[in-house]
């Protein structure tokens, strides 16, 4: 049995790459951001408090958040293991994580600012149907309209430099503190997230021990 925690600033791919180790080696993938808006969605006492709290631009309650996973972990629903992606955000949280859990490993997406910047900076969102854009990885065919249904792209409301800069430094004054306690148990291994998906996660599974990747193989004719 596996058991991880994945932690990076946003932008870092964390979601991306706990899909990836998860597919592969049958985890199941926590990702906390799902678990609020699966509340939202259906309109549940606690969703009502998760969108008021997230529409006044703040965190989600440590006790509650906390409340949350602890619910989902105790479904067992776990057999080969499960990475955790989103939590814990800060020093409660991981020093409630790891009174109540044990862990192999936290994988840290290491990220620079800028990079940060760069590619929050480059998403838009369709304002018709919802569907998500990078314009450095993924461009529309048309500058400015959805590839699905032709609806104008916009920037997301939450992602201006002003919006963006307050989420760095949360995130630095919160979780790194966090990050430096599961260090001081010599669980983190930190990789480079500046790479390509493909190499960040062949590097994630180099350090966690894992078996790599294996390349596919090209059909050649004569």
């Amino acid at each position: 049995m596996r058991k991880y925690v994945i932690m990076g600033i946003q932008g870092s791919g964390k979601g991306t790459q706990a899909k990836l180790l998860a597919a592969e080696f049958d985890l199941v993938h926590i990702a906390v951001g799902d678990i609020y808006r699966w509340h939202v969605q259906y309109h549940t006492k606690i969703g009502a408090q998760v969108r008021r709290t997230m529409s006044a631009g703040e965190l989600v309650d440590d006790a509650l958040t906390e409340s949350l996973v602890r619910e989902r972990l105790e479904l067992h629903d776990w057999n080969h293991g499960f990475i955790l992606d989103g939590f814990p955000r800060n020093l409660r949280q991981a020093q409630f994580f790891m009174e109540s859990y044990d862990v192999d490993a936290v994988i840290h997406l290491d990220l620079p600012d800028g990079e940060v910047r760069r590619r929050v900076l480059a998403r838009r969102l369709c304002a018709h149907c919802g569907m998500d854009y990078n314009l450095i990885e993924h461009r529309p065919a048309k500058e400015g309209r959805c590839d699905a249904c032709g609806g104008e792209l916009v920037t997301r409301e939450d992602d201006t430099e002003e919006a963006l800069a307050a989420r760095l430094a949360d995130y630095h004054t919160k979780t790194d503190p966090a990050l430096e306690l599961f260090r001081a148990k010599e669980l983190v291994v930190t990789v480079d997230a500046t790479a390509s998906k493909s190499a960040v996660q062949r590097a994630i599974r180099e350090q966690l021990g894992l078996p790599l990747p294996t390349k596919k193989a090209t059909r050649t004719t004569s």
